[in-house]
């Protein structure tokens, strides 16, 4: 089960108004969609499809962490303080956009972390959204998970995850929804396992979940649909876990997508850790099933459209 891990993590705040700022420097007035090409590494100037109302989706198509459309798209890589894992070690140098073979559309978000057993030899990464404005309808992620690291000895307490949760953890309203892969365990079990989490409280912890001992190393579609006073996780297709009562989504909340360790369980030796989101996709109030999420998906690709957002702000 998942253990308290949110409570330190903090903000940077005035990366907020920067969104804005960069897509009027990038010609974003156009509209809030933007279709790229291929190899393109920023907004198109040319008109786009506005295309369908409340969805945000994006395939990750940028040059890397410092590319001005990853801001004005709403994205920052996480280099403040806190929390989870071993504090106060993250850093950009985990997030880069390679191609990849195995990838529809061939190009992924990837989160590599990096330890040597020692606070001062790790580094933890995480991407988020800011100030997206996503509450309840249909979350959902093409992620890879990893069971072994790509170097070094195995046996770390790693966490691989995606979530929406509340801008402020103090939040009276706050609100969590978690997929978390331990595939080595961590906070007393034995993994691998597969958390997903509905939260009510950060602090003191308060929330529901579930557990599934299962491998899971590969490519995976993870959803959670929150509609209806009822929250329901399904990975590939399948139902694994839903919530209600108190543990549903009460305000709105950003997209995280995050790599890092519970502890260093052994020094010695530097091993890395490699976590990949193909794309990401939401669908405003709405349930929407996975087959209907995949075509919609195919049908940006086919468009050649590497990000769209008709969420309304408010």
């Amino acid at each position: 089960m998942s253990q308290p891990r949110r409570t330190s993590r903090r903000r940077a705040w005035t990366v907020r108004t920067l969104p804005a700022l960069l897509c009027v420097l990038a010609a974003c007035s156009g509209g809030p969609a933007s279709g790229r090409g291929a190899d393109a590494a920023a907004p198109s100037a040319s008109p786009t499809p506005s295309g369908p109302p409340g969805t945000l989706f994006d395939d990750f198509h940028y040059s890397g962490p410092d590319d001005p459309s990853l801001a004005a798209h709403g994205w920052q890589v996480r280099t403040d303080g806190g929390g989870p894992g071993i504090k106060d070690t993250w850093a950009t140098a985990g997030a880069s956009f390679p191609s990849d073979t195995t990838s529809q559309g061939g190009r992924v978000l990837q989160l590599q972390s990096s330890t040597d057993g020692t606070k001062q030899g790790t580094k933890q990464v995480e991407v988020q959204s800011t100030g997206t404005s996503l509450f309840t309808g249909t979350f959902a992620a093409r992620v890879y998970l990893s069971d072994k690291p790509t170097s070094g000895r195995n046996g770390d307490h790693v966490v691989e995850t995606f979530f929406p949760i509340s801008p402020s953890d103090s939040s009276a309203n706050y609100s969590e929804l978690d997929y978390e892969y331990l595939p080595n365990g961590g906070w007393g079990s034995v993994g691998p396992q597969l958390d997903t989490v509905s939260w009510y409280k950060a602090d003191p912890p308060d929330r529901v979940s579930h557990t599934l001992k299962q491998r899971l190393e590969g490519w995976h579609i993870m959803m959670v649909t929150a509609v209806n006073g009822k929250v329901t996780y399904s990975l590939d297709g399948k139902d694994l876990f839903t919530s209600s009562g108190k543990y549903v989504p009460r305000e709105k909340m950003d997209i995280h997508f995050s790599n890092w360790f519970i502890d260093l369980p052994f020094a010695g030796g530097q091993r890395t850790w490699d976590m990949k989101v193909n794309w990401f996709y939401y669908k405003a109030g709405e349930a929407v099933s996975q087959a209907d999420v995949q075509k919609t998906v195919d049908g940006f690709y086919s468009a050649g459209t590497n990000y769209i957002n008709t969420v309304p702000n408010s």
